[in-house]
């Protein structure tokens, strides 16, 4: 069995909170996700910041313009400002995963606008977070030789004490 390779192999996808760029813009707007309010990624209280962005989910957080100032139409005192208008959905989607039958957006997905500037993603917004699962687990001895001053017996007795006054 042979895998070929994608170019979202080790990109993340993309959710509400992430920004996006134009290259024809000045400013990074937030995603809107209109699309589904039932997708999160890595997310399990269910923050709307986590919703997973879709190759649907065209509108941006401020609305128009939500770009800014627009290189593609100069004016005497510089820029006039973006008039966003989506050709189409994102392109470059990953279609192996489907949130409500529609494909996930990641961090290589495009988006081209009908004035000429083409959208990418800046910020996916996902941030790595340590769980206290991944603290008990973690080998002393390992982060001992990677970082001797962190104490890692701190760290897990830090950990149980939350467990704890979870209950």
């Amino acid at each position: 069995m042979s895998t070929q390779a994608s170019s979202h192999d080790g990109k993340h996808f993309v959710v509400q909170k992430g920004t996006c760029q134009c290259d024809q813009g000045d400013q990074f707007p937030k995603h809107i996700v209109s699309t589904h309010n039932k997708h999160f990624w890595n997310d399990s209280l269910g923050s709307a910041d986590y919703l997973a962005v879709t190759e649907d989910d065209l509108q941006f957080d401020p609305p128009g313009p939500s770009f800014g100032k627009c290189k593609l139409k100069p004016s005497s005192g510089g820029y006039l400002p973006c008039a966003y208008a989506p050709a189409g959905k994102w392109q470059k989607t990953y279609d192996k995963v489907l949130v409500m039958d529609k494909k996930c957006v990641t961090e290589v997905s495009e988006l081209q606008c009908t004035t000429g500037g083409k959208i990418t993603i800046k910020d996916h917004g996902q941030r790595g977070e340590m769980s206290k699962q991944n603290v008990k687990n973690a080998d002393e001895k390992i982060i001992r030789h990677m970082n001797p001053l962190v104490n890692v017996d701190d760290f897990k007795e830090t950990a149980m004490e939350s467990e704890l006054d979870a209950y």
